[in-house]
């Protein structure tokens, strides 16, 4: 027997449900259930793939053993196991991304339901006996293993563990049960009344029997009723069976958003029942995370995750897929080249779509809800889902000028836009208030377009591939030229262009180092300068990622647009003519192009020399 410490996370978290400060406690029963489920299915599906396996699945099934006197309560199945190196890699170990940063939030939340809904997200499922017994004992046996594993613990912060001679194949927890406490709101849990009412409640369409005896001595009945939830008609389904379904392959504790029921007949038939949870995981955006639904052949578990049915853009969509033709003995790399889940993948990512489209017209609450927590991750699918581009960008929505409150589709932005406008006008951006400051907005402004806002990263990619929306382009107000001008006022323009030729080229060879081009702007009203790109430059966001991306890329250099009609411009031309020798207006003329960068927030290349020049002139004019 070895006595071994926690991991330092999973001794903080079991010290937490101890502790706990949300009250349906009876979900340990819930999620011990699942574990047990998964057990079975990881079983049937080893068997199909390694003939060689030895392993009885000739009565698979969860069994719930409750003992009053003892007041122990015990869930067993006879599924996969586990090996020594499983049990103290699985449960002294919580090898999750981010659990650091859920113990913090875990801390710093008061309310009860937000505890519950953080605990969910991280599925703790084994860990939930804690809040029900003050000592949990384990035994299990992997078939491939000669002998059997016990593991022990009161969840103090250590474990015991040691081989066994006989252990059954499966898995056992045995629960040894704290006193029922009505105002620790601790159940019966050696009620049978209570168990069955759980199980009805929370995993009555576990198609795997689960089996208790309901009075002593009697007989083991399954309680049960197996019906897969997917293959029962709609009308006889309620919402409650729905959200615990939806629980139980999600391992989230909130309600789902929206629940999509499919099924596909003709050449290929298959079921789906899809769910659009109602808030982002923690690991939404994290390399590591899982994604894709369960996989069911003839009502048979094949795999869970299956990524060749939802696209990356869609991994926060959880469910189960039921399919009559394929093999069960199916493999992830057969999966890749199939025709029929291809065809599958195609009409689930469609429907997903259609369904969010649905939201945005019927329910707009629930829809800015999906869009604030999975906006981020479906507009990826702009990059790398060619065939859907155009459903993405009828539920896309964004920040704009026209309302502080409240976002925009492309399709409200068209319906509003000018006689005249050829253009989707947009601008990037770290936040609104960048943008919102930003120069490059002030003739736009001052004319009337209204101009998206586009704040997060995938927005600087997906506009440089996406041609237009509705036969209208997406312009940058902060690359090449916007033509806001008038006949009359390009008429001015070329006049001013004359006048300032000379002292343009000046600027062009005094900052040649910084700039490829200076010229006068017409998206200026009342700044002296600002910075923006070619048509087809990268914008210094992108060129950032790309460097911190480990991308070697060349400098690239912008172009300097200078406000005529603004008297910095004005005083600094006018010295320029006046003066034959016009070094000692090269400082100007940098100082003038670091403060256009700052305007923008961009990053000056050299801090310390800009302070020093703006200190001597701001001396010189004092």
């Amino acid at each position: 027997m070895e006595t071994l410490e926690f991991q330092s996370e999973a001794r903080q978290l079991l010290r937490l449900m101890i502790h706990s400060v949300y009250s349906n406690k009876d979900t340990f029963l819930r999620e011990l259930v699942s574990n047990a489920s998964d057990a079975l299915d990881k079983l049937r599906l080893e068997t199909f793939r390694d003939k060689d396996l030895v392993a009885d699945t000739s009565d698979l099934h969860i069994a719930i053993e409750v003992d009053r006197d003892g007041r122990t309560l015990t869930i067993r199945d006879n599924g996969i196991g586990m090996t020594r190196d499983d049990v103290i890699g699985l449960i002294g170990t919580i090898a999750k991304s981010g659990t650091a940063e859920f113990l913090q939030k875990l801390k710093e939340t008061k309310d009860s339901a937000a505890s519950q809904d953080l605990i969910g997200q991280f599925g703790i499922g084994f860990y939930s006996s804690f809040m029900v017994a003050d000592k949990v004992t384990l035994v299990t046996k992997h078939p491939r293993s000669a002998e059997g594993v016990r593991w022990e613990s009161t969840g103090e912060g250590t474990y015991t563990i040691e081989d066994v001679a006989d252990a059954p194949q499966g898995t056992a927890v045995t629960l040894h049960l704290k006193p029922a406490d009505a105002e620790d709101h601790l159940a019966d849990y050696t009620s049978t009344a209570k168990i069955i009412e759980i199980v009805k409640r929370y995993a009555d369409f576990i198609t795997w029997p689960i089996r208790m005896a309901k009075e002593d001595g009697a007989e083991p009945a399954t309680i049960n009723s197996r019906k897969a939830l997917w293959a029962r008609p709609a009308s006889e389904v309620t919402e409650d069976e729905y959200a615990e379904f939806y629980r139980h392959v999600s391992h989230d504790w909130n309600k789902p958003l929206e629940t999509i029921r499919m099924h596909g007949e003709g050449v290929f038939e298959y079921q789906a029942l899809l769910f659009i949870p109602s808030q982002a995981p923690l690991d939404l955006f994290m390399r590591e995370r899982k994604r894709g639904v369960q996989l069911y052949v003839k009502r048979v578990f094949i795999m869970d995750d299956c990524e060749e049915l939802m696209p990356e853009y869609l991994r926060f969509v959880k469910g189960v897929v039921d399919a009559q033709d394929l093999s069960l003995n199916v493999s992830r790399e057969l999966l890749q080249h199939d025709r029929h889940i291809q065809l599958m993948r195609r009409r689930l990512v469609k429907k997903v779509l259609s369904t969010v489209k649905s939201l945005l017209a019927d329910k707009p609450e629930s829809y800015e809800t999906f869009w604030r927590e999975f906006g981020g991750a479906v507009k990826e699918g702009l990059l790398s889902d060619t065939e859907n581009r155009d459903a993405i960008l009828d539920i896309a929505s964004f920040q704009s000028t026209q309302d502080a409150e409240k976002q925009t589709t492309l399709a409200q932005y068209v319906e509003r836009m000018k006689d005249d406008q050829q253009h989707i006008y947009y601008m990037t951006g770290d936040s609104r208030a960048t943008v919102e400051n930003s120069p490059h907005l002030e003739a736009l402004r001052a004319k009337g377009f209204e101009v998206l806002i586009l704040t997060d990263p995938i927005d600087e990619m997906w506009v440089e591939a996406v041609p237009g929306f509705k036969g209208k382009t997406f312009q940058s107000i902060a690359k090449g030229q916007v033509d806001l001008e008038t006949e009359d006022e390009k008429a001015q323009a070329e006049e001013r262009q004359k006048e300032f030729s000379d002292f343009l080229a000046w600027m062009t060879t005094t900052l040649t180092d910084k700039v490829k081009e200076v010229r006068l702007s017409s998206r200026l009203t009342t700044s002296p300068a600002c910075v923006v790109g070619d048509a087809h430059d990268l914008t210094p966001t992108l060129e950032k990622m790309y460097r911190a991306m480990g991308q070697e890329l060349p400098p690239v250099k912008r172009i300097l647009e200078l406000n005529p009609g603004h008297a910095l411009v004005t005083v600094l031309h006018k010295a320029f003519a006046e003066r034959e020798d016009h070094d000692g207006l090269a400082e100007s003329a940098e100082l003038l192009y670091g403060m256009a960068l700052l305007a923008e927030g961009g990053d000056l290349p050299d801090p310390s020399r800009f302070v020093r020049l703006m200190s001597e002139h701001l001396e010189r004019a004092l």
